[in-house]
């Protein structure tokens, strides 16, 4: 019985984990399509720079 409630707790210790990790894994992924969809406007304002001389 011992055995299962240790069993019980850790499948429950490892679910909270792998949560967390897919948590984290999404925040990633945003993070980088955020500063993927970013480049070009940052790319057009330094041509709009170059172009009008500041």
């Amino acid at each position: 019985m011992k055995k299962f409630l240790l069993v019980l707790t850790l499948t429950g210790l490892l679910q909270g984990c792998a949560v967390q990790m897919a948590s984290s894994a999404v925040g990633v992924v945003a993070g980088t399509a955020i500063g993927v969809a970013k480049v070009p406007f940052q790319v057009g304002g330094a041509v709009v720079d170059v172009v009008s001389g500041d």
